[in-house]
Formats: C-alpha cells, structure tokens, sequence
C-alpha cells in the first residue's frame, strides 16, 4: 500500500424509504450488515460498512430512509438520517428510479442545500425501467440540485456499483486506514445479530406485523463443549396481539424466524449456532424515551 497516495473518508447514504440503501451497502461490502427489506424504515441506526482497497478506505455511513415521523421512534430515526449529512466527506442521494419524484426527494435536497461536501445523484434500480426513462430522471434531478455526479446503479444486480465506487474515491482526502483492512463494520456482533433477527420477523409476518419490534439480545455465550455459541434473544413488540402473531400456530412462526435467522448468525460467526428465541409485550415503546434508551435509542449520540 502506498501510504502517500492512499485516500479515506466518510461517506453517507440517504435517500427515501425503500430506495435501496442498506441492498447497496451489503453489495458494496460482499456480506449482510444492514438488514434489508421491501417495507419502508427499515434501517433505524447508522450502520458503518467498511469498504477496503490496496489505494483507498470507505466508510459508509447507512440511514433510516428520511420519511415523516409518527412517533418518537421516528423522529429518532430522521435526526439520524439528517445528521448524518454533516461531517462527511461525500454524500449519495439515492433515488428510485421506477418511483416519481416526490415530497421526500423535494425535503431531502432542501437539507442539502447547506452541505459543503460534494453530493453524488445515485440512481438505483435502473433494472426495472426501459433505458430512454433514464434521461428523464436524470434531467428532472439535475434542474434541481448541482450534483457533483451522477450515476445509474442497479445494487440488487450489481450493475455500475464498480464505477460508483471510483467516483467516490475522486473525492476522498488523502488519510489514513481507519479500519483494519478485514474490518467490514464497526458495529459490534451483537447489533448485527439482533437485527438479522428482526429481518426476518419483517419478512415473516409481512403486513400483519408494523415496524412496532425490537430485538434485544440478552445472552451470547461461547461454550467450550462441542464450539458453538449460544444466543438467547427477546422479540419486543407493542400488543399482545402481535405477540400471538410472531410466536404462532403452535409456536410455528416463531420457529421459522429462530430457524432463517440461525443460518445468517452462523454465516457471520463462521461457527454453529444455538439459538433460543422469547417474544415480550411492552405497550408503546416507540413513544417513550426511556424504553427507547433501553432499546439502544440515544439521542445523546447524535
């Protein structure tokens, strides 16, 4: 590596919900990190992904898509995604490009307005529309904003998602590794664990159950005897009907989230996994700031 041309920094993703942001992220980083999903809000904290090459280090900074709050949650979720915007070397600003231009589009570039780093126009899911719609988009996004770029992605194909990464790297200081270069995240396995597991409560219960869950980890234990790990974990949700929705026919729906998200752990652990999975009802949650804080929620961070 050669230290005196070697360019890192910081770079933040945000865009509306259900752009695609954390699909890019695990694409860009080769392994799940953020949790993805076809509803909106999914990704409630920031999520670093560590991107490493022999000239180059970026850190990714992922966002809750920037959306209008109903609860203290919300709000929580959208003073992440704004701050996020500040002290960062480059942002992308992530459309949808079988999505017209909306309020959330119009609020995002309105919060742009005032940042000093350069804006990237990434435009996602390109797959999914006919080629001359491309120049339409582009022309709409550019009358808007002076972006400093723009560039077609599919993250879900993989399409352009090199070129990207080039053009960020234009725009990176010289600095140092931050990360070692093995270093994907610098979040702790525990955060990632309890989110694999809320992914797949999300793409389980699909519509009957809201975005009203929260995963706390309570126990990881390494045993010596037969080198597995044990991870004991409570499913918080806000009714009891909820309650009775994610446990299941006897226990049916709760086996099949132990089951899917006992896989992804054992693939980021590299080791078996054990897995006991408990649900529990705490009324409001995402209104309360002191159940928030328990949950992991800290204003103070941001």
């Amino acid at each position: 590596m050669n230290k005196e041309s070697y360019k890192s920094g910081f770079v933040s993703i945000i865009g509306r919900p259900n752009v695609g942001k954390s699909t890019f992220l695990n694409r860009v980083i080769g392994q799940k990190i953020a949790i993805m999903s076809d509803k909106p809000q999914t990704t409630r904290n920031k999520i670093q992904g560590v991107y490493t090459e022999d000239d180059a280090q970026i850190v990714f900074i992922d966002t809750p898509g920037i959306h209008k709050p109903k609860h203290k949650l919300g709000d929580f979720m959208v003073k992440v995604a704004q701050e996020s915007i500040k002290d960062v070397d480059a942002t992308l600003f992530m459309v949808n490009a079988d999505e017209g231009f909306g309020r959330g589009d119009e609020f995002i570039i309105e919060k742009l307005q005032g940042t000093r780093s350069p804006v990237i126009l990434v435009i996602n899911k390109i797959d999914t529309i006919h080629p001359e719609e491309l120049f339409n988009i582009i022309t709409k996004y550019k009358d808007l904003y002076e972006f400093a770029e723009i560039v077609p992605i599919s993250a879900l194909q993989g399409n352009n998602v090199d070129r990207l990464l080039e053009v960020i790297k234009k725009y990176l200081p010289e600095g140092p590794q931050y990360y070692p270069a093995n270093q994907v995240t610098d979040h702790p396995e525990r955060f990632i664990i309890s989110e694999l597991i809320r992914e797949k409560v999300l793409h389980l219960t699909r519509e009957e159950v809201p975005h009203s869950i929260a995963v706390i980890i309570e126990q990881i234990e390494r045993r010596p005897e037969g080198n597995a790990i044990y991870v004991n974990a409570t499913i918080v949700v806000e009714r009891s009907s909820q309650k009775g929705i994610i446990i299941g026919k006897q226990g049916s729906m709760l086996k099949e989230v132990g089951k899917r998200a006992r896989l992804d752990i054992q693939n980021l652990l590299d080791t078996k996994v054990f897995l006991e999975l408990w649900v529990k009802v705490q009324k409001d949650w995402r209104n309360r700031m002191s159940q928030l804080r328990d949950l992991g929620f800290r204003e103070d961070e941001y």
